[in-house]
């Protein structure tokens, strides 16, 4: 990796993140020039902006107190890395004429291209780990990119057959086996591998987060997780229980199908240290009620480390310079633990 920070055994690594700014029209500049206004982040990480220089600009005089200065480069070997000063690789595609909180093809087709410069940078090694503001994906289909959202569009670009999504707020992690489609789908599209798979991911990443052995808990798709049989169409002991069944054998330690709201409240006391859900909203909906200010959003299983905030393109407020940033800014904090802790 092309590391411009010399190594010192008294201070601690930092790593260069490359912070992509999203959907233009909506708050992530604005979140971005606000994380990174503050002192504290330069000192767990290098944050590097792959975006639209001018956006950010504008953004900085959105934000009141004393913003930080932008600087355009072209590689990550020319940012400085300091306090004072945002360091941004400028792809230039954002007119600057270009309206907050309206719907855009441009911004849309900008999103996916500060993407992609992000995973080109992250696979060669010249940034540590990708960190994500939020796109819109009616704007992101709108312009030519059909991809169901961040997940699936970081899959494609990296050649990964299958990722996992996995939330994290407090002390509460979830991971989904499935994400973006309807209910009746993901219902469809569960089966015992698909469970197994993302149950060995979860593990897989608690390891290399630094815990040595995971609790796992995996929710059932029926109220009570069927209820022995009473309650749906016996999609408990069909689609999951021989994954966790495989699982166990494999030396994961694992306790399922489990009613998902006890389980999620036995996660939140400390239970265990990550929930497996089947599905968006039963994943979702208690992570967001603890507050999307304090959620991240992990995608599991690519060849590259990518955290995101855990929340949406906030169109009815963008531009108005009152967003909450602190999302990012613990999105930043465990992108950073992960890639210090892939390095050692």
């Amino acid at each position: 990796m092309i590391n411009t920070e010399k190594e010192n055994p008294r201070m601690p690594y930092r790593p260069i993140i490359g912070i992509t700014m999203g959907d233009a029209a909506g708050v992530g500049s604005e979140i971005i020039m606000k994380s990174l206004a503050q002192q504290s982040v330069y000192e767990f990480c290098r944050p590097l902006v792959i975006g639209d220089a001018s956006r950010l600009k504008l953004a900085a005089t959105l934000i009141g107190g004393k913003p930080p200065a932008v600087r355009t480069i072209e590689a990550p070997e020319q940012a400085h890395y300091e306090f004072g000063t945002v360091d941004c690789i400028d792809l230039g595609l954002v007119p600057p004429d270009l309206p907050f909180g309206e719907l855009s093809p441009i911004a849309g087709n900008a999103a996916f291209h500060y993407i992609e410069r992000a995973v080109k940078l992250a696979s060669q090694e010249q940034i540590d780990a990708i960190c994500t503001a939020p796109l819109n994906k009616e704007a992101l289909h709108a312009g030519g990119h059909k991809f169901p959202g961040h997940t699936e569009m970081l899959a494609f670009l990296t050649g990964t057959p299958e990722v996992s999504m996995m939330l994290v707020a407090h002390q509460l992690r979830v991971i989904h086996v499935t994400t973006h489609i309807g209910l009746l789908d993901a219902i469809a599209r569960i089966e015992p591998g698909l469970v197994a798979r993302t149950i060995e991911r979860a593990d897989l990443t608690l390891k290399r987060a630094g815990i040595a052995a995971p609790r796992i808990g995996v929710c059932g798709i029926n109220p009570h997780a069927g209820e022995g049989g009473l309650f749906g169409r016996g999609e408990e002991a069909e689609k999951i229980l021989p994954a966790i069944t495989l699982c166990r054998a494999r030396g994961i330690d694992v306790e399922g199908p489990l009613p998902a709201d006890t389980l999620f409240f036995r996660a939140g006391r400390g239970d265990f240290d990550v929930v497996v859900a089947m599905y968006h909203d039963q994943g979702h909906g208690p992570v967001k009620v603890l507050g999307v200010e304090h959620g991240v959003n992990i995608t599991v299983g690519l060849p590259v480390i990518r955290t995101s905030v855990d929340h949406g393109t906030a169109f009815d407020i963008a531009g108005k310079g009152i967003v909450d940033e602190r999302s990012m800014l613990e999105a930043l904090r465990q992108g950073a633990v992960l890639a210090t802790v892939r390095r050692h």
